[in-house]
């Protein structure tokens, strides 16, 4: 029986992979046998991840401190990566920030910060480890839009948000109109509310739970794990076809 999603012998690159989805996505990959770079600001969180994943997967992990706003960091991880295993077939685009106010009273500060971390840090990651998946005519590149990539909201006020994602999302297309003739796909999935532990006590608030009662016809959140598939899925080599996609992991809250 074949194994779709088996990537043994194969390098994923996860940014932001510190905590959070990142951390889950990783926990993935590393489930199908790759073996990964991790990527993020916090080193001491990173070396704790690398070697819990390493011990729990059997998989070579390598923690490197980068910042992907600034592209001499980007640069620098990519030479490691290249050091250390010679090749990489996997980048998870998934390092991102949110501004949250009344688009009244974002500050330029704050939409300039939302646009260098979450759509100039995705390019900058995605033009330099690209580099290398041209020269290997393989590669599968991920970036982590939100489904406030595709619609507006009348929660909380996150235009900055809203326009970085959406931009990821049209980058994504135009990557993948460049790059596929390289034999690369480039996909975007957009994520709903997840929990993390970051999110958890807000999410489970009386006032968010009548939010996704009210506003997502599967009525709660994502939970752990559940954006792994669709990961393994646009990670695997014989999703050979699949190119220039944004998915919507949302409980079909876009939907509707």
């Amino acid at each position: 029986m074949k194994n779709y999603f088996d990537l043994k012998g194969q390098v994923a690159v996860v940014t932001g992979a510190s905590a959070g989805l990142g951390l889950q996505m990783a926990k993935a990959l590393a489930n199908q046998g790759a073996n990964l770079v991790l990527l993020a600001r916090r080193k001491n969180l990173l070396e704790q991840n690398a070697a819990a994943l390493s011990t729990e997967y059997g998989v070579e992990v390598l923690p490197i401190e980068c910042d992907i706003t600034v592209t001499e960091s980007v640069v620098a991880a990519v030479q490691a990566t290249m050091a250390r295993f010679g090749r990489v077939d996997i980048l998870v685009n998934n390092a991102g920030t949110g501004a949250v106010a009344n688009a009244e009273d974002i500050t330029d500060e704050q939409f300039k910060h939302e646009m260098d971390v979450d759509l100039f840090g995705t390019f900058v990651c995605a033009r330099e480890f690209g580099k290398e998946m041209i020269k290997a005519n393989y590669g599968r590149i991920i970036n982590i839009a939100s489904m406030y990539g595709l619609v507006g909201n009348m929660i909380a006020g996150c235009s900055p948000y809203h326009a970085a994602k959406g931009g990821v999302v049209n980058l994504t297309r135009a990557l993948a109109a460049e790059w596929g003739k390289h034999g690369i796909t480039v996909n975007s999935i957009c994520p709903g509310y997840f929990y993390t532990d970051l999110t958890r006590a807000t999410l489970d608030s009386d006032y968010f739970q009548s939010i996704a009662k009210r506003s997502i016809p599967m009525g709660r959140y994502g939970r752990d794990g559940e954006l792994d598939t669709c990961v393994l899925f646009l990670s695997s080599p014989v999703s050979t076809y699949v190119n220039g996609q944004n998915i919507a992991v949302d409980g079909g809250y876009t939907s509707i």
